[in-house]
């Protein structure tokens, strides 16, 4: 015979069991993956550790590498072609310049029996001469223009170059009378003390303005040739 307060009691009992169960899927569903409310609101990002301090450490500029020097004459130069004072026993009045040939020296007459002497390149073989001519012009950093007999010789030559480190003249030049000849520096130093031009007299830059500085237009030069090969006079006094 059916029992009315036995079902009702079952009733409950099945229905408080499917909340529970409801109740615990919800449970493990929300901590699954839980609902996000104000999905327009996003989640700030980790901030990082804040880092020591570090002490101050002043400016420094940053260094750049020199260029090279354009002195030609860091060539190590043998010290009989250094300039120097020597004795030098001449009747010529001071101010006078005495071209060596053969021995590679060019005098500069002070007077008191001494002289200025330097070391100097001279003409080749077949290209050295004599004579006495006079300082006719002076350049600071002249051009070069290769007279047509050079040319002639040596057609690959450039007509025309301006004046500079690069410039066979280097930094001084002085003319010498009407001739094609001078005095004057030179981009390769190592040629010093050697018969190696066309006839012009060579001196390493640093000498030539130290000459020039020394000497005016009317200067008298006397180059003595190369059969004339007068003994070294002279040990140096300074």
């Amino acid at each position: 015979m059916f029992n009315l307060d036995t079902f009702k009691t079952y009733s409950r009992a099945v229905a408080f069991g499917a909340v529970a169960i409801s109740a615990i899927a919800f449970a493990g569903a929300a901590k699954a993956a839980p609902v996000q409310l104000f999905p327009f609101f996003q989640p700030l990002p980790p901030m990082a550790a804040p880092q020591p301090l570090q002490p101050y450490q002043p400016y420094q500029a940053p260094t750049y590498q020199t260029a090279p020097s354009e002195d030609q004459d860091a060539v190590e130069m043998p010290a009989r072609f250094r300039r120097q004072t020597v004795s030098y026993a001449t009747r010529e009045a001071p101010g006078t310049i005495i071209i060596d040939t053969p021995n590679t020296y060019l005098y500069y007459v002070l007077g008191g029996g001494q002289a200025l002497r330097y070391g100097i390149g001279v003409g080749r073989d077949g290209f050295t001469w004599s004579g006495i001519q006079s300082v006719s012009k002076k350049a600071e950093w002249p051009d070069w223009t290769p007279p047509p007999e050079m040319i002639a010789r040596q057609p690959y030559l450039p007509r025309h170059m301006a004046g500079g480190p690069g410039n066979p003249l280097g930094a001084r030049a002085m003319y010498l009378g009407g001739t094609i000849y001078r005095i004057h520096g030179t981009n390769a130093p190592e040629t010093i003390g050697k018969h190696v031009s066309s006839g012009c007299i060579r001196m390493t830059n640093e000498d030539v303005t130290d000459l020039y500085s020394r000497v005016n237009v009317g200067t008298k030069v006397i180059v003595l040739p190369m059969s004339e090969r007068r003994a070294d006079l002279g040990a140096a006094t300074r």
